[in-house]
């Protein structure tokens, strides 16, 4: 079992950048962990952004945000952080850490995760 809450959203200009954080706690090592962000903006539905394997190798990006968000994993910390940089007014949503047990793969689906943080919201204004 692993416990995600997700901090560091809020309100951004467009062009702007916000870097969000999740932290991940429980009985289960972090390290046995597939980590991802979703997002979910009102009316439409959940948005797989990133995903980052247990190693931190392998990445994978929703093409959306590709080019302009990172996702990586500390080394020593039980955190994954998504780097959100060029916002644009349609990145507004609610976004939600989700984590799957597993060492890599993309996936990119939101059923492929059993683990999934509270949300916090992110607003770009134009």
């Amino acid at each position: 079992q692993v416990q995600l809450v997700e901090s560091g959203g809020g309100l951004v200009q467009a062009g702007g950048s916000l870097r969000l954080s999740c932290a991940a706690s429980g009985r289960t090592t972090f390290r046995t962990y597939v980590m991802a962000w979703f997002r979910q903006a009102p009316g439409k539905e959940r948005e797989f952004v990133a995903s980052i394997s247990v190693s931190g190798d392998l990445t994978y990006y929703g093409d959306s945000v590709k080019g302009r968000f990172t996702i990586s994993r500390g080394k020593a910390t039980n955190t994954v952080y998504l780097e959100m940089n060029s916002l644009k007014p349609e990145d507004t949503a609610v976004y939600y850490c989700a984590a799957r047990t597993d060492y890599s793969g993309e996936y990119s689906t939101d059923f492929e995760y059993g683990y999934w943080g509270q949300g916090t919201q992110v607003t770009v204004s134009s």
